[in-house]
C-alpha cells in the first residue's frame, strides 16, 4: 500500500489516535514509521528545510516491524508501543546512532550503552526515531550564538516563519520536529530553559520535571544542579503519556532517590479538563511588566480570562521577593559544574574516545576554527579555567544562594504565602528561577501574536507537582485548543 493512501492523517494526530489506529488495523508502526520519515525528506532538508533532523535510527522500520509483529501475538506494552520518538542528541544510545551534543569534536562519538531514558523508551516499545538538531553543547560553548545553532548540525529554522522567529534553545530540533509533524513526540533536556522556550517558541507543549524525576545517566550534561530530561509534545496528554514512561529510580543517578513516594508510571490519570476549577493561581507581575511586549501583555491577560472562566481562582500581584536580586545575580554555577560533568561524561566514553576531557575539544575546535568556531568558545573556555573539583568558595556560595533565592525566598515563599497551586508565566520568563530550584514547569500554547510568532502560558510549581500541573495546563489547553499547526510549503 502506498504511503499516501492511507486514510489516516498523520499531521497533528495525536498518541491516542495512533494507538487507535494500531488497534483497529487501519495502521501498523510501520506505516506511521514511514509517514513521518516521508515528511522529514518532504520538509526538513528540502522545501522549507527545518535543519531539525540531525540523524536517522537506522534501524527505525525493522524496529517497528518487530513491534507490529510483538503487537500481533502479545498485545501492546502500552500508550508508546509503535509510536515514533526523537531524541535530542546529548542523549545516549547504544545502537548506530551517534551522540554529539551537536559538536563536530565528537560528531564520531558512539555512546556504550542506552542512556536510562532510551532503555525506558525501548522497554515502552517506542520507536526511536533518530536524533535532532540542538544548540551546541546546550548553548553553554559560547555567547551570542542563535538558539538551535551547531557545528554538526547547523541552523534549525522555527517552521511558522523560518529565519524570521527563532526556535528556542537547546532543544531546537525537539521542539521544531514536534511541531512540524516530523515526529510524534520528542525528548529534550534543560537547564535553564531549554525544554520550555523551544516549546514556546515552536507552539507545542513542553515539560520541564523536577530534578530527579528523571535519571540523567547517559546525557551529555551542563550542570548537575539543574540538568533533567523531559517531553516535548504538541498535546499535554501526550506530553503526559511520555512522562510516566520515563521516570524511576536508578542507582547511576542519586537524585532519582527523591522521588520515591512522590513519582508515576501514569500521568495520564491527572488529565482533568475541570483541573482549574478552584485552582489558586499566582501572577507574578515582576515576570510581565518588563519582559514581554504590549501584545503579549494583551495575550496573557486573555489567558487569565481563560482560567477565570473554568473557574480559577487568580491571585493577582503574587509578588516573588526574589525576582529582582535573582535577575541581576549573575551565577557562577555553569561555569564550574560544566568543566567537572562534560570530563566525567567524556571518561565514561572509554579509552577509544576520541577526545577525553574539554581541553581536548577546545584544542580540536582550534584546529579548524572555520568549522568549529563559528561563534567562538568563550564559555568553554572559561570553563576550562576553573578547577574542576568544585572546591572554589564562589561556586559554593553562588548554588547556596541560587537555592536560597529560587527556593527560600522565590517559589515556596509565594507558594506557600498565597496557598497557590501553581503560577503563571508569560513565555518562559519564569524558566530561571524554577530552572535554579529544580522545580517543574509545564508550558502550553496560549495564542499568536499579528505576525503570527507562539506565545505561551508556562505554569510553574514546587518539587514534584508535576500532577497538579498537568491538572492545570490540561484543563486550559482542552478550555482553549490554540495551537494552530505551521503551514509548511
Amino acid at each position: 500500500m502506498e504511503i499516501r493512501s492511507l486514510s489516516f492523517k498523520i499531521e497533528e494526530a495525536t498518541v491516542a489516535d495512533m494507538q487507535e489506529a494500531m488497534k483497529s488495523e487501519e495502521l501498523t508502526s510501520v506505516k506511521l514509521v514511514s509517514m513521518y520519515l516521508e515528511r522529514i525528506a518532504a520538509f526538513d532538508k528540502q522545501g522549507v528545510s527545518l535543519n531539525s533532523v540531525l540523524e536517522i535510527n537506522p534501524d527505525a522500520l525493522a524496529i517497528a516491524e518487530s513491534l507490529d509483529a510483538e503487537r500481533k501475538l502479545k498485545g501492546s506494552r502500552g500508550p508508546l508501543h509503535g509510536i515514533p520518538v526523537m531524541l535530542k542528541d546529548n542523549i545516549d544510545t547504544g545502537d548506530k546512532m551517534h551522540t554529539s551534543a551537536g559538536s563536530l569534536a565528537l560528531a564520531n562519538s558512539y555512546a556504550p550503552d542506552d542512556s536510562f531514558v532510551a532503555k525506558k523508551l525501548r522497554e515502552a516499545g517506542a520507536v526511536i526515531l533518530g536524533k535532532v538538531n540542538m544548540t551546541e553543547f546546550a548553548n553553554y560553548k559560547t555567547r551570542g550564538m542563535p538558539g538551535g545553532y551547531s557545528s554538526r548540525g547547523g541552523q534549525v529554522l522555527n517552521p511558522y516563519k523560518p529565519g524570521v522567529f527563532g526556535t528556542g534553545g537547546s532543544s531546537a530540533g525537539s521542539g521544531v520536529s514536534v511541531a512540524a509533524n516530523l515526529t510524534a513526540l520528542a525528548i529534550g533536556t534543560e537547564t535553564s530553559g531549554s525544554i520550555l522556550s523551544p516549546a514556546y517558541n515552536n507552539s507545542v507543549v513542553g515539560i520541564k520535571p523536577t530534578v530527579g524525576l528523571i535519571s540523567r545517566d547517559g546525557i551529555i550534561p551542563l550542570a548537575h544542579s539543574q540538568d533533567t530530561a523531559g517531553p516535548i509534545a504538541r498535546t499535554v496528554a501526550d506530553a503526559a503519556a511520555m512522562l510516566g514512561v520515563l521516570t524511576g529510580v536508578d542507582e547511576k543517578d542519586p537524585i532519582t532517590g527523591t522521588s520515591i513516594d512522590k513519582s508515576y508510571t501514569d500521568y495520564t490519570i491527572f488529565l482533568d479538563k475541570d483541573g482549574l476549577k478552584g485552582a489558586r493561581i499566582g501572577i507574578p507581575r515582576a515576570y510581565y511588566y518588563s519582559t514581554i511586549t504590549d501584545e503579549e501583555n494583551k495575550l496573557m491577560n486573555t489567558v487569565i480570562d481563560d482560567l477565570k472562566a473554568q473557574g480559577a481562582i487568580i491571585v493577582d500581584n503574587a509578588d516573588i521577593p526574589s525576582a529582582v536580586e535573582l535577575s541581576e545575580f549573575q551565577s557562577t554555577v555553569f561555569k564550574h559544574e560544566f568543566k567537572s560533568d562534560i570530563n566525567a561524561y567524556l571518561e565514561s566514553l572509554g579509552p577509544n574516545a576520541s577526545v577525553r576531557s574539554l581541553s581536548d575539544i577546545i584544542t580540536f575546535d582550534i584546529n579548524d576554527i572555520a568549522h568549529n568556531l563559528k561563534y567562538g568558545d568563550v564559555l568553554l573556555t572559561e570553563s576550562n579555567s576553573t578547577s574542576g573539583t568544585l572546591t572554589e568558595p564562589q561556586y559554593i556560595m553562588d548554588r547556596l544562594k541560587d537555592l536560597r533565592l529560587s527556593r527560600d525566598e522565590g517559589i515556596d515563599y509565594v507558594m506557600h504565602k498565597y496557598d497557590l497551586d501553581a503560577l503563571l508565566f508569560p513565555n518562559t520568563t519564569g524558566a530561571a528561577i524554577a530552572a535554579k530550584a529544580g522545580y517543574p514547569s509545564i508550558t502550553v500554547p496560549a495564542g499568536y501574536t499579528a505576525d503570527g510568532k507562539p506565545v505561551a502560558a508556562t505554569f510553574t510549581a514546587g518539587a514534584y507537582s508535576e500532577p497538579t500541573l498537568i491538572r492545570v495546563a490540561f484543563s486550559f489547553e482542552q478550555a482553549t485548543h490554540y495551537r494552530k499547526a505551521p503551514a509548511l510549503t
